[in-house]
């Protein structure tokens, strides 16, 4: 699974970062947050999914 983040769309709220700090982490100079690594470990893939359905912008986006 890969997570990516849409920045047009990401709004810089953290809620990613707080459900999911393995895989995402706020970048200050974006001032949006960004995906830690290319392929979610599997034990990570609920909480992303997790992470992308609160994410209220609908910026993540989760791909099998």
């Amino acid at each position: 699974m890969r997570a990516k983040i849409d920045y047009d769309l990401c709004m810089g709220d953290q809620n990613c970062c707080k459900v999911c700090p393995e895989v995402f982490q706020y970048d200050d100079a974006k001032i949006a947050s960004i995906v830690l690594v290319d392929e979610v470990p599997a034990q990570l893939e609920d909480r992303v999914r997790q992470a992308a359905e609160e994410c209220a912008p609908g910026a993540i986006n989760v791909e099998a």
